[in-house]
């Protein structure tokens, strides 16, 4: 008779390999923002699944790079934090490139000394055709390793061999009782799932100088029976980046508001009222004061 599995396993990688959409896959509902956008994810976020055989919570991590502000550092610092307390990494890579710096730099620093048990799960590697191309981008990250870790071919996109990944995943969990009832996909709260769908809708509708500048602040979350009524500050770094959220009569700041209230809805299964304004906080990514509930 088996088992049943319970775990934690982390899902790292460089920057915009896909690590969210995964997660978000993996979970079968979005419960973390993903956009194209580097350093879109910058807090660790707990996403649930649950099966036949196990239950397995994911631990989704801002993407690890050599950091070169006091921002990069707490990213860095945050992902870093994951891995002693999960029982297996999932190390996330783009499969249709070999290996780069941003990969070698990973493996020298963050997991030189790392024992436990670790997937590499090759996203993307669809968008090669070229067979031959596809196994020897694959090669180069199994030699980044000097143990030789298992490699899953997957598609964040489409889905494609997540089956797979999950089979193997559990294989290597330990034995253990749920803890989470079968349908709750994550332990975030509905504060902490607002401020992120808010930075989101930044990411995805604001200029190149913006998205890495700004920080979401929840100041107030009422939760009565009818509606949620929620208060948020955006902050920005400079004043052209405020005019930028904010726009023309307010265009861009509504537009934000907007979407991002209908997503929350969705979420918190409820009408929300959602008040937005922004402030100007000069280079606080550079400033260790108020980093922690900054980013």
């Amino acid at each position: 008779m088996k088992h049943y599995k319970f775990g934690y396993a982390a899902i790292i990688g460089r920057p915009n390999v896909g690590k969210s959409t995964i997660l978000n896959r993996l979970i079968g509902q979005k419960i973390a923002i993903a956009t194209d956008k580097a350093q879109t994810t910058r807090r660790r976020i707990n996403g649930i699944l649950t099966t036949e055989e196990a239950q397995i919570v994911f631990v989704d991590t801002p993407g690890i790079h050599k950091p070169v502000d006091k921002l990069g550092e707490c990213l860095v610092d945050e992902a870093k934090s994951a891995i002693p307390d999960v029982d297996l990494l999932i190390f996330v890579v783009d499969g249709s490139t070999s290996a780069g710096r941003g990969d070698k730099w990973i493996v020298e620093n963050i997991l030189k000394n790392y024992n436990g048990k670790l997937l590499i799960a090759a996203n993307k590697y669809d968008l090669i055709k070229d067979i031959k191309k596809r196994e020897e981008n694959l090669l180069t990250y199994k030699t980044l390793f000097d143990k030789n870790y298992p490699c899953i071919k997957i598609s964040a996109k489409t889905g494609r061999n997540f089956d797979t990944l999950i089979s193997n995943i559990i294989r290597k969990l330990p034995a253990g009782e749920k803890v989470y009832d079968d349908e709750q996909i994550t332990d975030e709260t509905m504060r902490s799932v607002a401020r992120e769908l808010i930075r989101e809708k930044i990411l995805l509708y604001t200029q190149e100088e913006v998205p890495h500048s700004v920080a979401v602040i929840i100041e107030n979350y009422e939760e009565l029976d009818d509606i949620d009524r929620i208060s948020a500050k955006i902050i920005v770094e400079h004043e052209t980046q405020k005019g930028i959220i904010i726009g023309k009569n307010a265009s861009m700041l509504k537009k934000i508001g907007t979407e991002a209230r209908k997503e929350i809805e969705f979420t918190a299964g409820k009408k929300v009222y959602l008040d937005l304004h922004v402030k100007v906080i000069k280079d606080w990514r550079k400033k260790s004061k108020d980093m922690e509930k900054m980013y």
